[in-house]
């Protein structure tokens, strides 16, 4: 009986599968399918710069992105079945910027361009996703009329999509406006230099300006904010910024007759310098201001320069701007290049002293300048209601609601990188 017992224990041993090896494969199999998996399905991380990147397609799936693409690399499309965001009827639009209702022969053409960046998706503005997902947030435009352009067209492109909305002037600003239904605010803040300026006489008692010979200008303090705008580094949760035209302006600032004559500290800059230079200190003051007043966790961009269209003289040499479609690659350079140093001339070299002040900061940069460089044609032009043609600011619908898509696309992408 023991002997039987015993060749049964003996057999049942025998056919024992060990356990442990067996599951230690599973594992490791299991293991290496989930890695794999990852591995083919995860987006290699954005490259964090200052200036804003959009991600490529890799040309047969839209919906695939990776790598990084230049939007301001691209072309304008013409896409007539392209739905209008907003039209004439929207009051904010200042009445030189409205060119459908001013009669402009090519108003409602406008409305038919679209910029397709090259290897980029830019997705059509949803106004009703946009106020949803900045719910609870405040906007703040602070710089020229061409930052008051670019407000006025985000604001009509949202008050379609929401009319319950209280007009107000939030931290001292010019105009503002809050959706009540979202709790958003829009505000812009007009400012022409950033800094601080106005006329000077010399005095009778003379000093080391007066000293040189001068004997009026415009005192500009380079370390001091102008007007209200720095009461909007501590409200706004969002900051766009822009300066630029003012600065390559002789009619304005004639460097013979009244010229630009800089202050640091209460006191002139000895020698004078040159209004390029002027730029250079302000930027470098107004950028460390905004660094040092914003609200924790605030996004802060600084706008490139707008380009102006004029053909045969300035705007008040009898300059004009009538072409009816976007220019050619051929005619942007002809028009803008730095070596030609032609009318409109300042678009680059005011970017210039933008990269240069704003690199190291925790700015991001907004760059419109090579898009809106063809669009000779989105001027108010003759229908600006001037003396003169205005082939400075844009029409609206036009351009800039293209600049707010590029805006909003950049926020989404600063919004899910934090």
């Amino acid at each position: 009986m023991a002997s039987r017992e015993q060749h049964f224990q003996q057999q049942n041993q025998t056919r024992k599968v060990p356990l442990f090896p067996l599951l230690s494969l599973v594992c490791f199999v299991s293991i290496f399918l989930v890695l794999s998996s990852i591995r083919k399905t995860s987006v290699p991380p954005r490259p964090h710069n200052t200036s804003f990147e959009f991600q490529k397609t890799d040309g047969s799936d839209p919906s695939r992105r990776g790598g990084s693409c230049d939007y301001s690399d691209g072309k304008w499309i013409h896409d007539p079945d392209s739905p209008p965001r907003y039209d004439n009827t929207c009051k904010e639009i200042f009445k030189g910027w409205n060119c459908i209702s001013s009669g402009k022969s090519n108003g409602w053409e406008l409305l038919k361009w679209r910029w397709k960046p090259k290897g980029c998706d830019l997705l059509p503005f949803n106004p009703v996703r946009f106020l949803k997902m900045y719910r609870h947030t405040s906007i703040g435009f602070v710089g020229d009329s061409l930052n008051r352009n670019m407000f006025v067209s985000l604001f009509c492109s949202l008050k379609r999509a929401s009319s319950e909305v209280k007009k107000w002037r939030p931290a001292g600003a010019d105009r503002g406006f809050t959706f009540l239904q979202y709790n958003l605010t829009l505000a812009y803040h007009r400012t022409n230099l950033l800094a601080h300026y106005g006329r000077w006489s010399a005095d009778a008692n003379g000093g080391e300006l007066e000293s040189l010979g001068y004997k009026e200008g415009y005192r500009v303090d380079v370390d001091i904010p102008d007007g209200t705008w720095a009461e909007a580094l501590s409200f706004h949760d969002i900051l766009i910024f822009n300066t630029g035209h003012w600065w390559w302006a002789p009619s304005k600032f004639d460097p013979t007759k009244s010229p630009m004559l800089f202050f640091e500290k209460g006191q002139p800059v000895v020698p004078p310098v040159l209004p390029n230079v002027g730029l250079d200190m302000v930027l470098n003051h107004m950028v460390m201001l905004v660094e040092n007043r914003t609200k924790p966790g605030a996004v802060k961009l600084f706008r490139t320069q707008s380009p102006r269209h004029f053909e045969g003289g300035d705007w008040d040499q009898g300059g004009s701007c009538n072409r009816l479609k976007p220019l050619s690659v051929e005619q942007v350079e002809e028009l803008f290049s730095v070596k030609n140093n032609g009318t409109n001339v300042e678009a680059r070299l005011v970017n210039q002293h933008l990269y240069k002040a704003l690199k190291g900061s925790s700015f991001q940069i907004l760059d419109i300048t090579h898009m809106s460089e063809f669009r000779a044609d989105a001027h108010p032009s003759t229908a600006g209601g001037k003396k003169h043609d205005d082939c400075m600011h844009w029409c609206l619908p036009g351009l800039t609601d293209s600049w707010n898509d590029l805006f909003i696309e950049q926020l989404n992408v600063i919004r899910s990188r934090n």
